[in-house]
């Protein structure tokens, strides 16, 4: 691995830590290289706050070495006028002769003007060190700008003989039946906190009475996402309940009750792209589809899915709702406690 691509590897490291918390600005790290050592280094903590760079610069306690420094960062820095100023125009200013960056960004606000204002200012840049690399650390944000709506995420419990629930009787709804374990659980928990949204359908609500929360892992809440085409959820489930944002998919209603909102769609029509539309417009970035397997299939059926992360228990059913079908080979695999994680991704949609 040569120098560059060493430090921008830092970068991306740094970036990560910014996870569930910059929406909705892209995860981005910043090191600054002075002969052969890193004497600054940021990461873009909360939108509205400052960016990698100008926390990296900042870090720097000589600024007289910025003149003969050189500064990676894995996203072009931007040259507009957000929240807060432009970082290109910051590390003009700093004396910075050299840029080396991971990635473009292709928001339309950005789009290789941070590159250009750099350059024209007489900066050396260098683009593309680690750029898929770059790219797939932000896959939520570029999926966003690119695609023009959230970058989807399917999950699921199945078992080794390839069931997500066994056949329930009324007596049997209000609490999900489990087929993995407690660490499974934890870090599902902790992937709702990394993630803007959280959806599930009528059926799920119904029978398991989710809250959709992140009530084991420190972190946001992902606003809640119910499809409920004929109003069947009882106002006293707890995806009801208002306790966090909830937006609700039907036939019938409209308007705003609380921190529920109420979408009205056309069930006569494919509902998948509708629902995507309305979360776009609501700059979401991303949403995990949590069930159940009807609605898993409407996404896997419509090509409109981008990862799925599926947990298979170390437990038979013999009969009951079968698993979705994805024919996709994982391209990873870990074991988590008794159970067994597969990380697929859709890579006809990339």
């Amino acid at each position: 691995m040569d120098t560059n691509m060493i430090y921008m590897q830092r970068c991306l490291q740094l970036a990560q830590n910014g996870l569930g918390n910059t929406y909705s600005n892209p995860m981005v790290g910043s090191v600054i290289v002075y002969d052969h050592k890193i004497i600054g280094e940021g990461f873009h903590h909360k939108a509205g706050q400052a960016h990698a760079e100008v926390n990296a610069i900042h870090s720097v306690k000589d600024k007289e070495l910025l003149k003969k420094s050189t500064l990676y960062v894995n996203l072009e820095p931007c040259a507009h006028y957000g929240k807060t100023p432009p970082c290109s125009l910051l590390i003009k200013e700093s004396g910075i002769p050299k840029v080396v960056v991971g990635c473009t960004d292709t928001f339309s606000e950005v789009a290789g003007k941070g590159i250009e204002m750099l350059r024209q200012a007489g900066v050396e840049v260098i683009v593309g060190v680690l750029e898929k690399e770059s790219r797939e650390l932000n896959k939520r944000f570029f999926t966003f700008h690119e695609k023009k709506r959230p970058y989807v995420i399917l999950k699921w419990a199945q078992t080794l003989d390839g069931f997500i629930d066994i056949d329930r009787t009324v007596e049997h709804y209000g609490q999900p039946t489990w087929i993995t374990n407690e660490i499974a659980k934890k870090l599902v928990h902790k992937w709702r906190s990394e993630e803007q949204a959280i959806l599930v359908g009528t059926n799920t609500a119904v029978k398991d009475n989710p809250s959709l929360t992140t009530r084991q892992w420190p972190g946001n809440n992902p606003l809640r996402i119910l499809i409920d085409r004929q109003g069947k959820v009882p106002n006293g489930h707890h995806i009801l309940d208002g306790a966090t944002d909830t937006i609700v998919f039907s036939a019938q209603k409209a308007g705003v009750h609380g921190k529920t909102k109420y979408v009205q769609i056309d069930f006569r029509q494919n509902i998948i792209p509708q629902i995507l539309h309305v979360l776009y417009a609501h700059q979401l970035q991303s949403v995990i589809v949590e069930g159940g397997r009807q609605v898993l299939q409407s996404f896997i059926d419509g090509n409109l899915w981008d990862e799925a992360r599926v947990f298979i228990g170390d437990v038979m059913f013999i009969n009951g709702v079968e698993a979705p079908k994805l024919n996709v080979l994982p391209f990873h695999e870990e074991e988590v406690g008794n159970s067994r994680l597969q990380y697929m991704r859709n890579f006809s949609m990339q």
